[in-house]
């Protein structure tokens, strides 16, 4: 991975927006700041990242699945 701010706003973009619980979660808060700042093109999907922002996804989501069964295991 390495630093490029598309790549990182694309990758949140899409983890904040397939990943938050509902309006009230904090992921929905965060996506709702993003997109103050940042307007996705209409083609933004998984498939349509580019390698590192796939790279940058998949961190996001293994980050957020080992808080999750970190939750479960208390």
């Amino acid at each position: 991975m390495y630093f490029d701010r598309i790549d990182i706003c694309e990758a949140y973009y899409l983890f904040l927006s397939l990943w938050h619980e509902g309006q009230s979660s904090l992921k929905y808060q965060r996506l709702c700041r993003l997109v103050a700042y940042f307007h996705p093109r209409p083609s933004l999907r998984l498939a349509t990242l580019t390698p590192n922002g796939k790279a940058l996804y998949s961190a996001l989501v293994r980050k957020e699945r080992q808080r999750t069964r970190a939750t479960k295991n208390r």
